[in-house]
């Protein structure tokens, strides 16, 4: 028996709730982490929308037993969350430039009072600052990698029901 087993035989209102169970588990760990005092930045933020999107069109398509073609916005929220998440995990490790909102940048020429301004008006959380990883995988690493294993749910529930 693989992983991918009890999957096989799943029907796609259940995929659908799994879906949307991930993404509410995702959210949860997000939320957990943040209580724990990683407090997330503007980037992470913007990775728990999709989710609660996902969570809501699942919770939409079972209760009210919508056609499984509407598994689609749950991939494509859980698609956009992943893009989110490969984005932010390019970001921490510096190999592009993050938003100006949520980046530290360089002083340049600036005069003192430029500096100060820029270090009072800059958020309490860098976006390009790794908070946590483990085994050197970031939260931004795992919530793509998740994400993305969520998306193919998603499309499995909508090709399941064709």
């Amino acid at each position: 028996m693989t992983l991918m087993s009890p999957l096989r035989k799943m029907p796609s209102q259940r995929l659908v709730l799994l879906a949307a169970g991930g993404s509410a588990a995702l959210l949860a760990a997000a939320l957990i982490f943040q209580a724990l005092g990683y407090a997330p930045c503007h980037l992470c933020l913007l990775q728990r929308w999709p989710h609660v999107a996902a969570v809501a069109i699942g919770l939409v398509i079972w209760g009210l037993r919508l056609p499984m073609v509407t598994a689609l916005l749950g991939a494509a929220a859980t698609a956009t969350t992943a893009v989110l998440g490969l984005y932010h995990s390019l970001v921490e490790r510096h190999l592009i430039e993050g938003p100006s909102t949520c980046t530290s940048g360089g002083i340049g020429q600036q005069s003192v009072d430029d500096l100060m301004a820029q270090i009072q008006g800059a958020p309490l959380v860098q976006c390009d600052a790794i908070s946590w990883q483990m085994l050197g995988l970031t939260m931004a690493n795992l919530n793509a990698i998740f994400s993305i294993g969520l998306c193919g749910l998603w499309i499995t529930a909508w090709l399941r029901a064709r």
